[in-house]
């Protein structure tokens, strides 16, 4: 991947793309609070805290430098945005990727594949 989108990613804001989250699950019959427990799934938020950064200005650098990874995030893999994320060599790309993916598996399927536990 090109360093400038690595860049590109570190400065967007959750909150900036987190309504696409909402509309892509949502088109799918699935909920936000579906949505949520994804998001907190993998970055150890608690429902108040995950609401700071979808209301502040909060960066994808900052969003997931305040998440405390799930220790199963590395189950995550398979291809989205035409990257195979288990490859993804920069740790904030791979993390975002990581969060893109959860979100397209709860548009299209159960939360017992979803939230994986080894």
């Amino acid at each position: 991947m090109a360093k400038s989108h690595d860049e590109r990613i570190a400065v967007l804001t959750f909150a900036s793309v987190y309504p696409h989250y909402v509309t892509k699950v949502e088109k799918k019959g699935r909920t936000v609070e579906e949505l949520h427990q994804v998001i907190m799934w993998l970055t150890g938020f608690t429902e108040r805290t995950l609401q700071k950064h979808i209301k502040g200005g909060t960066t994808f650098e900052e969003f997931f430098a305040a998440a405390k990874l799930n220790p199963n995030a590395h189950l995550i893999t398979g291809a989205i945005c035409g990257y195979c994320v288990e490859e993804i060599e920069n740790p904030l790309t791979q993390k975002v990727r990581y969060l893109d993916k959860l979100v397209d598996e709860l548009a299209k399927g159960t939360m017992e594949k979803i939230l994986r536990s080894a």
